[in-house]
């Protein structure tokens, strides 16, 4: 009976009581239960349906939480959690103050390493390795990474220093051919060509049992068998590029067979030294919706469990879709433009790109460093590089944004979706600091559009009439519903716009928040206090012309950003009336506080950070009155004087 033995289980100690058919039947309970539970939540379904067994059999062998199991990413960790004691919170997952979507060292023992970006796992299971052997304890350590995130580069500086270092660290290669969207790349092809040549195993199992029954001779006879393999070995399978880098190498094996995998874990685990287990699996096994299309189903809202089909009725583009759509009709009539994406196509839009023009559309993988040197690469040789990444993934190649663009004034256009706030994925993925990071960079214009229309004048300005780089920033989901355009208007560098006259306070804001200020502005109406609305549109250069205008009109001002206040928008108007003298204008930043802000809705967030309309209002209207009040005291101290 479906959910019989699932019921039963609670920790890893319960599965270890289990037969491997039992192991088996619980792994299809558990792809029904994550299906039944992810389908009302939404969640990253597919990466954990193709784990189902992995993550049985790496808890049936090893001794979690002494031994230390790190998953890379984490969004392939759903069943993890669920044998780990979490099962009954499991409908809670991204939500707000339930668990997280991704491991998170906080929320159980079970949780070595908190993640949420690829390509971080090896490098901290190393890390973990080298405490233990000098603290001189006896544990394993295991990292799980997909094919995906094995083309980050940080992958690659963990496995070459793990394999020089011969300690005691197993890496396993989820390798089911994709990260979101399929992989792409050397990397990707190479792992590939095993699965159609199991020839390698076969011959050095043959060879080692001949060998072994031949006394003395065998023993020469194999060190030259050895050399033999590595020839041979380089012929026919992947195994070489890993042991190369100080890996013995084991697979590629079925990541789906309970036995196969129990037996070779159990094998490899009293082994010493650095080993790379090589398991190829099926991204979202189990669930025809899903293994039919994983892309989709890799990460979604709440759909119906029966045809697969999402339950979102917004009809309105989100700004994603507005700016792929846009993209690709400024490129039909620019060939110098070139769509990049960094294994995120249909996540940022640039599937459009794909689609429309292939020849122009590239996707480097989970590599942003390259990424951004790439388009470094194009943008000297007299192109037009678009670069399309999340936010939050954008910090992962900071450097190469200063030393590779910045410097060299190149003329790359950014376009960061996910700015802000971000909803269920939490503080990994909320994009809260662009505004920041990308403000202090000499040679930069940082943008962010009130709407979608906004957008596409950003995207076109950015591409035809700015000769430098430039970067503008937009949120997760779906647009303001307003009109959009195929005539596009060139904005004016650095140049705002007035959307509402005021008398009393001004409300400077800029992306988001300037819808969210002019219903502020309605509201504060009801109150009595008249406020007027600037969209600043620009972070970087700022509108000094604008803001002298400001000073000479009102002494109280407010900065609204969905970005945090520490360095942001509101931090550069504060920087100019302190550097020009208008000691006369006290600036108050609304913003994401300085901290790390947590999972739930973006709704709910706004609302418990005192930033939606109804928020906004009634700090403006606490402080408008204050204000008021240490005007008066001013003006009698004054009047007292005189």
């Amino acid at each position: 009976m479906a959910g019989k033995l699932l019921d039963r289980i609670e920790y890893p100690e319960d599965i270890k009581k289990l037969s491997i058919p039992e192991l088996s039947q619980l792994a299809e309970e558990l792809r029904e239960y994550l299906v039944n539970v992810v389908s009302k939540t939404g969640g990253h379904l597919a990466p954990s349906l193709g784990v189902v067994e992995l993550t049985l059999a790496l808890h049936y062998v090893l001794n979690a939480p002494r031994d230390k199991i790190v998953w890379d990413v984490g969004h392939q960790a759903y069943i993890h959690k669920i044998i780990t004691g979490r099962k009954d919170r499991l409908h809670t997952i991204r939500q707000y103050g339930g668990i997280s979507g991704f491991t998170k060292i906080e929320e159980s023992e079970y949780d070595t390493f908190g993640v949420g970006h690829a390509s971080t796992s090896i490098s901290a299971a190393l890390g973990m390795a080298y405490v233990r052997d000098y603290q001189k304890e006896d544990y394993k350590v295991i990292t799980v990474i997909g094919d995906g995130a094995l083309t980050g580069g940080i992958s690659f500086e963990g496995l070459n220093n793990a394999g020089a270092s011969g300690k005691d660290i197993i890496i396993i290669l989820n390798d089911n051919k994709m990260s979101i969207s399929p992989n792409v790349g050397a990397i990707s092809s190479y792992l590939t060509s095993m699965k159609s040549n199991p020839l390698y195993n076969r011959i050095k199992n043959d060879i080692w049992k001949l060998t072994g029954k031949m006394a003395s001779v065998g023993v020469n006879i194999r060190k030259t068998v050895r050399h033999l393999e590595i020839a041979v070995k380089a012929a026919i399978t992947p195994g070489i590029l890993f042991e190369q880098f100080g890996f013995r190498y084991f697979g590629p094996i079925d990541g789906h067979n309970l036995s196969q995998l129990i037996r070779t874990l159990q094998d490899i685990k009293v082994l010493h030294g650095p080993i790379f287990l090589h398991v190829v699996t099926v991204k979202g096994k189990g669930y025809k919706p899903a293994e039919e299309d994983a892309p989709k189903f890799h990460g979604l809202g709440a759909f119906d469990k029966f045809t697969g089909m999402t339950l979102s009725k917004s009809t309105t583009f989100s700004y994603t879709k507005v700016f792929g759509k846009t993209l690709v009709d400024i490129a039909n009539k620019d060939k110098r433009i070139i769509g990049i994406t960094a294994a995120m196509p249909a996540g940022t839009g640039m599937e459009f790109m794909k689609e429309a023009h292939p020849d122009r559309f590239i996707d480097v993988g989970i590599a942003e460093q390259h990424a951004v040197t790439f388009a470094a690469g194009l943008a000297v040789s007299g192109y037009k590089p678009v670069v399309a990444i999340y936010s939050s993934f954008l910090q992962r190649a900071f450097d190469q944004v200063v030393h590779d663009i910045g410097i060299q004034k190149l003329p790359v256009v950014f376009a960061l979706d996910r700015g802000g706030l971000v909803g269920e994925d939490g503080p990994t993925h909320h994009g809260v600091f662009d505004l920041s990071y990308l403000r202090i960079i000499p040679n930069f214009v940082v943008m962010a559009p009130k709407d979608e229309a906004e957008l596409q004048d950003m995207l076109w300005t950015a591409v035809h009439h700015h000769d430098g780089p430039i970067a503008f920033r937009y949120p997760r989901g779906t647009g303001l519903g307003v009109p959009l355009r195929h005539t596009y208007k060139k904005l004016v560098i650095g140049k705002s716009e007035n959307l509402r006259k005021g008398t009393d306070v001004a409300l400077l804001a800029v992306g988001r928040m300037v819808d969210f200020s002019m219903k502020a502005a309605k509201i504060l109406d009801e109150k009595g206090i008249s406020a007027q609305v600037e969209n600043m549109r620009f972070i970087r250069p700022i509108d000094q012309k604008k803001l002298d205008a400001i000073a000479k009109k009102f002494t109280l001002v407010f900065t609204l950003e969905d970005n945090v206040i520490t360095g942001g928008f509101g931090s550069g108007v504060l920087e100019y009336f302190a550097d020009s003298g208008k000691n006369n204008v006290r600036v108050v930043r609304l913003g994401l506080p300085d901290g790390f802000i947590e999972q739930g809705s973006v709704d709910i967030l706004f609302k418990k950070l005192n930033l939606h309309p109804e928020g906004i209002a009634a700090q403006v209207k606490e402080e408008y009155d204050l204000h008021r009040s240490e005007l008066k005291v001013i003006k009698k101290v004054a009047s007292r004087a005189s």
